[in-house]
């Protein structure tokens, strides 16, 4: 914090530098509270509770798994029971929807918090993250139980799970972050990112396999960074070989670590005018 030369005038300004690792340590008390916070407003008043983060993947799956796997005939095409590709799809989009909205707007519903105390802003985003993360360990453990009633167990390729796990972190808070700091001074994001969200879910491959996608426009479809995370979990979950594209899993490393450094970037260079502009 650096003062001017009136003794009754504060001036807060950005660090140089934001390091995700420094605030995880020195603030980690500030991010769980935040986190649990999050938490008990979401869920308050409802009759449910946390059941509803059992309840819409378990309706989507249901859904998905009559749509594409009986109507469609999906489910014929592979040896693997159905509900398990649509699942392991839809557990790493669900938490790449859900954080990328709430990251982007953090800032706003704090806007109380930022306006009248100091603390490193990009707590706040972390926080959601952190918050998307409980669903994210719930629907695991339906996963791991559906995995169980079909009596299926993973091999050795689970080892890469956390390897696809850090890509899905890196790009959700990633694109979250540049998104929530233009949310700041154009509102418009509000409205675009939803809809962004939605046209994202329909071409990323959550309720049918990747192979489905002729071989000629693979590469194209693979651009979509979310392809070669989602293929990824199903190959680490499911031992799913013959549909993992490899170049897409590079195509989704170099996307998401180069979101999340260009979301650091941006964050760090108009987090300065945050008190002022929301």
């Amino acid at each position: 914090m650096n003062r001017t030369n009136d003794p009754e005038v504060n001036t807060i300004r950005a660090g140089k530098k934001i390091s995700l690792l420094k605030v995880f340590i020195k603030y980690h008390e500030l991010i769980f509270f935040l986190s649990w916070r999050d938490i008990l407003v979401r869920y308050k008043q409802t009759v449910f509770g946390l059941l509803w983060a059992i309840m819409r993947p378990f309706l989507l799956i249901v859904v998905f798994t009559l749509l594409f796997g009986q109507i469609l005939g999906l489910s014929k095409d592979t040896d693997i029971p159905y509900p398990l590709i649509v699942f392991a799809g839809l557990l790493p989009w669900q938490f790449f929807a859900t954080s990328l909205q709430q990251i982007s707007d953090s800032l706003i519903l704090n806007q109380n918090i930022i306006s009248k105390v100091y603390f490193p802003r990009i707590i706040i985003p972390i926080s959601s993250t952190v918050t998307s993360m409980v669903d994210f360990f719930i629907s695991a453990i339906m996963l791991a139980l559906l995995m169980v009633w079909f009596q299926y167990t993973p091999d050795q390729d689970i080892l890469f799970l956390p390897l696809f796990i850090v890509f899905l972190f890196s790009i959700s808070l990633g694109i979250g972050l540049i998104i929530a700091a233009l949310n700041v001074s154009y509102r418009d994001f509000r409205y675009i990112t939803p809809f962004a969200i939605q046209l994202g879910f329909y071409a990323s491959p959550v309720a049918f396999d990747v192979a489905v996608i002729p071989e000629n426009w693979r590469l194209i479809y693979s651009l979509n960074p979310m392809v070669g995370i989602i293929e990824g979990f199903r190959f680490s979950l499911l031992d799913d070989r013959n549909t993992l594209y490899w170049p897409s899993v590079a195509i989704s490393a170099a996307i998401s670590f180069g979101c999340l450094l260009l979301g650091l970037k941006v964050f760090q260079t108009l987090q300065s005018d945050f008190a002022d502009r929301i």
